[in-house]
């Protein structure tokens, strides 16, 4: 029998692939819980999708329309509502472009990266706590394999 070409590393793959799937998916659940919803006192907690686009805009720098929904993977009128929503609350920003006078770039505003820095420390300090109450061995492993998840979540 010849052996696989991949050396039979695929053969343990479907059990860690379940494992990391789980974990991720828990993980991330637990983050979006600490997103601020109406009961915790904020006036109107901005919707998820929402959120995204901003984060998008932010992590990308300036995108015309069309270029958030096709990396937000929307249709583009679809878009055009969640554009109008976060320029209604300050959140956003359009200015001409540079070279086509037809089109608009869309910016984050001061309100707007704001809002990200606080939801990025709540998840941080949420986090760093539960980091805290591991070993320093688990830290050292989850510190050596952040890149490794890092690479296999922009593939």
């Amino acid at each position: 029998m010849t052996p696989p070409p991949d050396g039979g590393r695929a053969a343990a793959a479907p059990g860690l692939a379940e494992q990391l799937r789980i974990s991720i998916a828990r993980l991330s659940r637990r983050l979006r819980t600490l997103r601020p919803s109406a009961g915790d006192g904020v006036p109107d907690p901005l919707p998820l999708t929402q959120f995204a686009a901003l984060t998008a805009i932010e992590r990308h720098g300036s995108m015309t329309p069309r270029e958030l929904a096709d990396h937000e993977k929307v249709q583009p009128p679809s878009m055009t509502r969640v554009i109008a929503f976060l320029e209604e609350r300050g959140l956003l920003a359009r200015s001409p472009h540079p070279t086509d006078g037809r089109q608009v770039v869309l910016s984050v505003t001061e309100a707007g990266a704001t809002l990200l820095r606080d939801e990025r420390r709540r998840k941080e300090a949420w986090l760093s706590r539960r980091l805290g109450e591991l070993t320093e061995d688990e830290r050292e492993i989850l510190r050596r394999a952040a890149p490794i998840i890092d690479k296999l979540s922009r593939s």
